[in-house]
């Protein structure tokens, strides 16, 4: 125990090299993860593609689409969009968090969030993202859900559909709430005022 006047002793940083073979395995093993967010930026290049495709429809159509049909098609586009950056945030922020740092710091591009991001947060902005996902999908539903019993127009939902896509976001909302209070609860008195 250190006297009042005399400062803690500080830990020293190993270097790779001291670690013994088993602690370079089992932290080296993180690399692992590496492949899996390439695929995503391979997916993300898909969600781009898929964006671009949907938007030449749209302008190729502007003038014959009704004012429904246009709104689909732009909440399509959100949707895309809100995938995106989903998967931002699982690429960055889970390179960031898990494998390496990115060393960003100083650079006029880095992402605001990024500065404090750590597993915690990183869960619930993606339960957040997820939720406006959700609700854009739950949107599209209740526009197309006039056409339900209806002769000279076709949906593919049903009312029993639109009740369990409705209960699944609820499902979603009550989740991404317990994980901010199960969060809440675990930091630190001090460390609540961040």
């Amino acid at each position: 125990m250190a006297n009042a006047g005399e400062t803690p002793p500080q830990k020293t940083a190993l270097a790779p090299s001291q670690l013994s073979l088993m602690s370079r395995i089992i932290f080296g093993s993180r690399w692992l993860q590496l492949p899996l967010y390439l695929g995503l930026i391979v997916a993300q290049c898909v969600y781009v593609f898929k964006f671009l495709k949907e938007l030449v429809h749209l302008v190729q159509h502007a003038t014959d689409f009704s004012e429904q049909q246009i709104m689909l098609v732009v909440l399509g586009l959100i949707d895309v969009v809100m995938i995106s950056n989903l998967l931002v945030m699982v690429i960055v922020g889970g390179y960031e968090t898990f494998v390496s740092r990115l060393n960003l710091q100083g650079h006029p591009d880095q992402p605001e969030w990024l500065s404090h991001v750590n597993a915690s947060v990183l869960k619930i902005k993606l339960a957040m993202a997820i939720i406006g996902i959700s609700s854009i999908h739950l949107l599209r539903t209740f526009i197309e859900a006039g056409n339900i019993g209806s002769a000279n127009r076709t949906t593919d939902y049903t009312e029993t559909g639109i009740i369990l896509q409705t209960v699944i976001h609820t499902v979603f909302i009550i989740s991404a709430i317990g994980i901010a209070w199960v969060d809440r609860m675990t930091v630190p008195a001090s460390g609540k005022g961040h």
